[in-house]
C-alpha cells in the first residue's frame, strides 16, 4: 500500500530496557542495524501493525511490553534512487512512518529473532539512548533523529521513575 505521494505507511519500535538503553538490531547477513520496523497493512490501525511486527521481527507480544507513547505526525524518508523498486506499481520512493516508544516489562529472555519464516535481524544488543541517529545508513538519520527527540521526554519520565 503506498499513498498517492509514493510513501507506504510503516511502524518504527523503539524498545527501551526502562534504565536509558534501547534495542538495536542488526539485519540478517549485512553489517546493517536499525530498530525493528514494518509496513502497516491496507485497514490496519498503526498500533496493530505495532504488535504484528514487534512478534514477527523480535518475538515479543503486547504483554511483553509497555507502550509509553509514539510519534504525533508522520515522519517520512525517501529512498535513494537505487534502492526504488522501479517496476512497482505504484512506485514507492520511500516510507511515512509512525514511531512508537515501547518499555520492555517481560523478561529479556523473550526477545527471539527466529521466530519469522524469514528473519529480519540476526544479533541485537542494547545501545545509549541517542547512539543510533549516528549509526543507523544514512537516509533514515533524519527521521531518527525527529523520532527519538519528540520520544525522549517519555523516556525521561520512565528513567526518573526508576
Amino acid at each position: 500500500m503506498v499513498d498517492r505521494e509514493g510513501f507506504r505507511p510503516n511502524v518504527g519500535i523503539v524498545i527501551s530496557d526502562g534504565a536509558g538503553k534501547l534495542l538495536w538490531a542488526k539485519r540478517i547477513g549485512q553489517n546493517a542495524w536499525q530498530f525493528p520496523q514494518g509496513g502497516i497493512n491496507r485497514d490496519e490501525k498503526p498500533e496493530d501493525a505495532l504488535f504484528r511486527e514487534l512478534y514477527e521481527e523480535v518475538g515479543l507480544e503486547s504483554g511483553d511490553v509497555e507502550v509509553l507513547g509514539c510519534t504525533r505526525g508522520w515522519l517520512r524518508y525517501r529512498l535513494p534512487k537505487a534502492m526504488q523498486r522501479k517496476n512497482s506499481k505504484p512506485l514507492c520512493v520511500g516510507q511515512k512512518q509512525k514511531w512508537f516508544l515501547l518499555k520492555l516489562i517481560g523478561e529479556e529472555s523473550r526477545i527471539r529473532l527466529d521466530l519469522n519464516i524469514k528473519p529480519e535481524f540476526d544479533h541485537w544488543q542494547w545501545v545509549n539512548y541517542w547512539y543510533p541517529v549516528s549509526q543507523v545508513i544514512d537516509f533514515k538519520r533524519d527521521v531518527y533523529r525527529r523520532a527519538l527527540k519528540e520520544l525522549a521526554p517519555l523516556q525521561c519520565e520512565m528513567e526518573r521513575e526508576i
